[in-house]
């Protein structure tokens, strides 16, 4: 895990924009003058990647290094200057597609965009340093993201099943909450209407019981109601069906992952040295703090304050004024929609455990904002509670009520 923690005062006596790629990277080394000292492009490996680094460092130890990439095909170069104690920053790919339109020429290479790089460095003091997160911290982004990935496919999934099915038993497809495991359990054994009518509501259920499936009954009387209003057999219909147990048995491995991982995500999020914090304030549980800590570290000292970490997780709202419109203010829109989904799902969880969550929330509602902008200043008002509870290793208290005195 990385952070964007503001470049320090120092200034350097050369820049090395590194544009990034999968198998190859391209390296322009320029002087305060933007002179360029050194162009090369260098293969994504140790050796050739070090022989890069005693080159730019042969021209001047003082070097910043900048480049467009903070993870994936950068993970090794980052890793090798980590570890010979070189300053990085990061600029974005869309910073640098939008500041090489400022320069000469309209040719897009890559020597011209590490140029680019290495000449934003040189000229902004605002860039992000990069530098590692602890194990605990990575170990989660890596989880997370591949949650998310899987989730992801198990929606894809379900449509496809859902497709499927509907071309051959519309009516069962409309009765299936597929978003739950009884109904995709049911279609690796059952698929056709009369298939159904045939085995019958009671050996259904019997099947049913035998998988652990809850609500047996009510699920076995649906689908055979389902079965009794289509007699029409369409043709492709016996392929189908295959298909339909294929699909059913994908969701349920993918089900089973998705377990698994919540299972190692909650043992490697208790492992580190903030969770029990993060997990005292209500509606942040497990999941949502490993996500949470993915998506920062989980070390507030790369946030100078509160304020730095809402515009982190765009709940801070940028200005955008002109002539003489003003007080115009929207999402920003750069920020890490991780860190802003953990921070809204555990907004709305809060409200069923938090007296203090669900009075601020009616407040909002009663000045008239609506449901989403009501939970969004609550997660704004929920930003600054988990910072300082951070910094201070200080798990929530809930306020006591304020009694009249008698």
């Amino acid at each position: 895990m990385y952070d964007d923690e503001l470049a320090e005062v120092t200034v350097p006596q050369i820049w090395a924009g590194m544009d990034i790629g999968k198998e190859h990277h391209h390296c322009v080394v320029i002087d305060a003058d933007g002179q360029r000292l050194l162009s090369r492009r260098v293969l994504n490996d140790e050796s050739a990647l070090l022989e890069l680094v005693g080159d730019v460092l042969a021209l001047d130890e003082d070097v910043l290094w900048a480049m467009d990439t903070n993870h994936g095909g950068a993970a090794l170069l980052i890793g090798l200057l980590l570890n010979h104690d070189q300053p990085m920053a990061y600029i974005t790919g869309l910073a640098v597609h939008r500041a090489s339109g400022t320069y000469r020429g309209e040719g897009k290479t890559d020597a011209k965009d590490a140029f680019v790089i290495a000449d934003q460095a040189r000229m902004r003091k605002d860039l992000g340093r990069l530098r590692p997160g602890d194990e605990v911290a990575v170990d989660l982004r890596i989880l997370t993201a591949r949650r998310t990935d899987v989730v992801c496919d198990r929606t894809r999934q379900i449509n496809r099943l859902r497709a499927q099915l509907v071309e051959i038993f519309p009516a069962l497809e409309r009765v299936l909450a597929l978003t739950n495991k009884g109904p995709v359990v049911l279609l690796t054994g059952y698929q056709t209407p009369a298939a159904i009518r045939r085995a019958g509501v009671r050996r259904i259920e019997a099947w049913l019981k035998n998988r652990k499936v809850r609500g047996a009954a009510t699920l076995a009387k649906s689908v055979v109601e389902a079965a009794e209003a289509q007699h029409t057999a369409l043709p492709g219909e016996k392929l189908a069906a295959a298909m339909v147990v294929r699909l059913a048995k994908g969701v349920m491995a993918l089900d089973e992952e998705i377990a698994e991982l919540d299972k190692l995500i909650e043992d490697r999020f208790r492992e580190h040295p903030h969770s029990e914090v993060i997990r005292s304030l209500p509606g942040m549980g497990a999941m949502l703090g490993a996500e949470f800590i993915a998506a920062t570290g989980g070390d507030m000292d790369m946030f100078e304050s509160a304020d730095r970490l809402a515009g982190y997780a765009g709940l801070a709202p940028a200005p955008r004024d002109s002539g003489r419109v003003s007080g115009n203010l929207h999402r920003p829109r750069r920020f890490h929609r991780g860190l802003l989904r953990a921070f809204y799902l555990s907004s709305l969880a809060s409200l069923k455990s938090c007296p203090a969550s669900r009075t601020y929330y009616w407040r909002k509602r009663n000045e008239g904002k609506g449901h989403k902008q009501a939970l969004l200043a609550l997660a704004r008002r929920r930003v600054n509670v988990l910072w300082a509870m951070i910094r201070d290793g200080a798990c929530y208290q809930a306020t006591p009520p304020v009694t009249a005195a008698a």
